[in-house]
């Protein structure tokens, strides 16, 4: 086998450019935003050049933040993850929405169980519904329904079921993450808007991220964000996307998500054993995508058996194809916007290139 000559910073830059404007090249009218940052190895990449500042809505990444603040009450004593979510939520709130064959097992549901998508809880998002129609379905066709979060609770309630027992079984759940983020506002008595720009944005200057819908960026007057893509209809004004909330509703840049992940990295928010339970990535939840409590792990060997060396990198994905990873090996923050969620495969394509390209670096 023909081994590959080891690259300078600047030579990674070049293959990635060449990368890249080729991609951009089949699919011009698309969002593409890349960032690659290693203080180790002396990276900063931005393609393109001029992206860092350009807001994009970053999906499911913003489980992350949900979680983050979790742990970060769990660490202040205003909470356990080990506590029952009855102690923050009456009987009538919780009606029917863990009930699984006849039994109603709410009261054992934990804030970890919400963490981990370990609770039996359906998925507004992508679940089954009992009456046949799925909300993606809802969000496309009536572009101009604002959903709060007692609204999408409420979807899950009057339209699907609990999948399982509490504990015995793993269903991803945007659902749960709207549970946690109603936990933090219970705790904390402010919105989870307010908490993100109190805890996140402000004290990181993350000056053009916001809870769309919910605030604004600090920094005025805010520019539009870029293009979204859903089922090859651009959905970026539509008022349905209030639909995230804390389980995706977060508008950012490549340049704040930098910002937070360093900081989230470094100790800043939580304390490292906290981090590595985040870490702790027990339940698969795609071939090569493991799933712990607000964090996932990519194991490239599960992709393809040539991908083995290399190394697992935590963070989140989002449905529209964005990416926020941490590569420890590298200290090497990974952040992407493909805008669609039809591009899902292409990005991590990105991805793969991306690390295998990474591994080749020279250190200095």
């Amino acid at each position: 086998m023909k081994l590959l000559k080891p690259l300078t910073s600047h030579k990674f830059t070049g293959h990635l450019d060449n990368y890249f404007r080729k991609i951009q090249a089949k699919k011009p009218s698309r969002p593409l935003q890349i960032r690659v940052f290693s203080q180790k190895l002396g990276l900063d990449y931005t393609y393109p050049a001029d992206s860092a500042s350009q807001a994009y809505h970053i999906a499911s990444i913003g489980k992350m933040f949900t979680a983050t603040l979790t742990q970060m009450l769990a660490e202040k004593h205003l909470l356990s993850i080990d506590d029952s979510i009855q102690r923050f939520f009456s009987p009538q709130e919780l009606e029917q929405l863990f009930s699984f064959q006849g039994v109603d097992y709410a009261s054992q549901v934990t804030i970890m169980h919400l963490l981990g998508h370990t609770s039996g809880i359906a998925d507004y998002f992508e679940g089954k519904t009992t009456n046949g129609k799925s909300f993606i379905y809802e969000i496309l066709s009536n572009p101009k329904y604002h959903w709060t979060p007692e609204k999408l609770i409420d979807f899950t309630r009057n339209y699907q079921s609990a999948v399982g027992v509490p504990g015995k079984v793993f269903n991803y759940s945007d659902t749960g993450y709207i549970l946690l983020g109603l936990i933090i506002e219970k705790v904390t008595g402010k919105s989870f808007a307010d908490n993100l720009q109190d805890e996140f944005f402000i004290p990181l200057d993350m000056r053009d991220s916001y809870l769309l819908f919910y605030s604004e960026p600090t920094k005025q007057p805010s520019m539009p964000i870029e293009k979204i893509w859903f089922n090859e209809l651009e959905v970026s004004g539509f008022e349905s996307l209030s639909c995230d909330w804390s389980g995706g509703g977060i508008v950012s840049t490549t340049a704040d998500l930098l910002k937070f992940n360093q900081a989230l990295r470094s100790g800043r928010f939580l304390q490292s054993s906290t981090i590595e339970a985040m870490d702790a990535c027990r339940h698969k939840f795609r071939p090569g995508i493991y799933y712990g409590l607000g964090m996932m792990e990519i194991r490239f060997s599960e992709f393809f058996f040539l991908l083995g060396r290399l190394p697992r990198i935590k963070g989140h994905i989002g449905v529209l194809s964005t990416h926020l990873f941490y590569d420890s090996t590298r200290d090497a923050h990974i952040i992407m916007n493909f805008g669609s969620n039809t591009r899902m495969v292409e990005s991590f394509k990105a991805l793969i290139q991306i690390e295998n390209i990474l591994q080749r670096i020279v250190e200095f």
